[in-house]
């Protein structure tokens, strides 16, 4: 679960037969899709007009730990929240569940570009204010 001090964002989804691949579980390439979307959803839901048309997030790295294996039918509920942010670089934490059962965790560091330049910018203490609570 999301962490009490961070601002966060919860998704649901079921899991579905395009998912799968040839095990029978959720495919390692879904769940990397699973935690870019909702870390887009994220941005989406917390940046305003002004700050999407001004900056765009590239991602740099990301390190995802599989813990358990996710199954046709399954309900999975994913949080993500910032862990962090310095310089131009934030790094973003994304946990998947069933139920109780912690199947996957990710650290993706992003680098915030200027959209029309495409490159890095500071992230403005502005941003950093979306961040926190």
């Amino acid at each position: 679960m999301a962490p009490n001090d961070k601002v966060s964002y919860q998704h649901f989804l079921k899991v579905e037969s395009q998912h799968l691949d040839h095990l029978n579980h959720v495919n390692n390439a879904v769940y990397l899709d699973w935690v870019q979307e909702v870390a887009y959803a994220h941005w989406e839901i917390l940046a305003t007009k002004t700050i999407k048309d001004a900056s765009v997030w590239m991602v740099l790295r990301h390190e995802i730990d599989y813990l358990k294996q996710a199954y046709l039918h399954d309900d999975i509920s994913i949080f993500t929240w910032i862990e962090e942010s310095k310089g131009v670089k934030s790094t973003r934490i994304v946990h998947m569940y069933r139920d109780d059962e912690l199947l996957v965790k990710s650290k993706t560091i992003f680098c915030l570009l200027d959209k029309e330049s495409l490159k890095p910018k500071r992230i403005s203490e502005e941003i950093l204010e979306l961040f926190s609570i």
